[in-house]
């Protein structure tokens, strides 16, 4: 990237690796430096949490509001409706209004421990494309807005080329999906002079269609940026872990296991999450991420650290730190520790030990478990769990169980 920036915020879009492409780099460094910038980023309600799939983008939105411009937040209470079909090989399953809601609702406690939202100039906006979307007449849709997409260049998109070279259903509901979604810049800008879309590289047919609607029924510039899809080292999709997504909302994922998923990241993605996930200066996240052998762990807790307290403040990041240190060092059992506690009606006549690493979200099926265990990788108490067959029973529970699954990732089993 030469692109060498005048505005604060493009140079730390570059300087901390948030840059993927842009449709105009010097006109919107230019807006960027006249004055306050609206943009905004879009999540359909798809979940009752967002996760750490999506934390690249709500630091972006955080970082553009450090910098005195304006983000907006969209929920996509209308496109929830439609379900977004880029590079989905299947058609999302379709929610009724009081899911949306539901799920939407569990979004925002996530957005407001990042963002500072009110009436000011740079304060955060929550707007839901249902305001909008719900109440639009199709005929006039399709005559004012239809008219300005050619099917062709929207079966060129990546997204939708992709689904159809496979040869799988792409829905005409999945298909105006891109459509809604321009029109979401379009009137984004004509009702609150938002400027700039930002999103996941894979957003980009959607935000140029957008650009390119804008211009034609406005006359308006306004722009597109996107961040890099987020890879590990090992070429695994960020936020990914065995016992399935890492969530941002306390009460689906709790912060000790949050803290363990940072923990855990690897040597070599070290530097580049200090840079894109916390707000150390970038020479610290160099400095950090170049460190070796058993020193670079002291880099990972910082890590792990800085991005608990910023999602669920510095009292829980310390908790998982101080449990975690329990755990490995003295083989503790450690308060924090994910538990999962059992009824009498739930053990029945008792668990067998392979649903138990299932239930406690040690391991993601039966299959995976028992590969656990032949592998010598599961404990029970900190001893080899050898035996798949075990079945835990009430005698067995009268106390906390400890079970792990490698050396780093822990849970208690406790008769209620």
């Amino acid at each position: 990237m030469t692109y060498h920036p005048k505005s604060e915020f493009i140079a730390i879009m570059i300087e901390r690796g948030f840059l993927a492409d842009c449709t105009d780099y010097q006109g919107l460094d230019d807006a960027f430096s006249r004055g306050t910038v609206p943009a905004y980023i879009g999540y359909d309600a798809t979940a009752k949490s967002l996760h750490v799939g999506h934390l690249m983008n709500i630091m972006v939105l955080r970082w553009l509001q450090k910098c005195g411009h304006k983000p907006i937040t969209l929920m996509g209470g209308g496109t929830t409706k439609v379900g977004d079909p880029s590079f989905r090989a299947d058609e999302r399953p379709l929610l009724d209004d009081a899911a949306i809601q539901a799920n939407i609702d569990g979004m925002q406690k996530v957005f407001a421990k990042y963002l500072s939202y009110g009436d000011g100039d740079a304060d955060a906006l929550m707007l839901n494309n249902a305001e909008w979307l719900d109440g639009l007449n199709y005929l006039s849709f399709l005559r004012d807005i239809g008219r300005h997409f050619s099917v062709n260049r929207m079966l060129s998109f990546e997204s939708v080329k992709s689904r159809l070279d496979r040869e799988q259903s792409l829905s005409f509901l999945e298909f105006n999906y891109m459509i809604l979604q321009a029109y979401d810049f379009l009137e984004l800008n004509r009702r609150y002079g938002c400027l700039l879309q930002m999103g996941g590289s894979d957003q980009w047919g959607n935000i140029v269609n957008g650009i390119d609607l804008t211009r034609r029924v406005l006359d308006h510039e306004i722009y597109g940026l996107t961040t890099p899809l987020l890879t590990t080292s090992d070429g695994r999709k960020m936020g990914k872990s065995q016992g399935g997504a890492i969530w941002l909302n306390g009460d689906m994922l709790s912060p000790y296991e949050f803290w363990q998923f940072w923990r855990n990241t690897t040597d070599a993605d070290t530097g580049k999450f200090l840079k894109i996930f916390t707000e150390l200066p970038v020479e610290e996240c160099d400095r950090l991420g170049a460190l070796e052998g058993s020193e670079i762990n002291a880099a990972k807790i910082i890590l792990a650290n800085e991005v608990t307290t910023l999602l669920h403040g510095a009292e829980a990041a310390q908790a998982a730190e101080a449990t975690a240190r329990e755990v490995f060092e003295k083989g503790g059992v450690g308060d924090d520790l994910p538990t999962l506690t059992l009824s009498p009606a739930d053990l029945g006549g008792g668990l067998s030990i392979v649903q138990a690493l299932v239930k406690s979200g040690l391991a993601g099926s039966g299959k995976e478990a028992k590969r656990l265990i032949a592998e010598n990788g599961a404990r029970l108490n900190d001893a080899p769990l050898t035996d798949a067959g075990l079945m835990l029973t009430a005698d067995a529970l009268a106390q906390p169980v400890k079970l792990s699954a490698g050396k780093k990732r822990h849970a208690l089993i406790q008769l209620g």
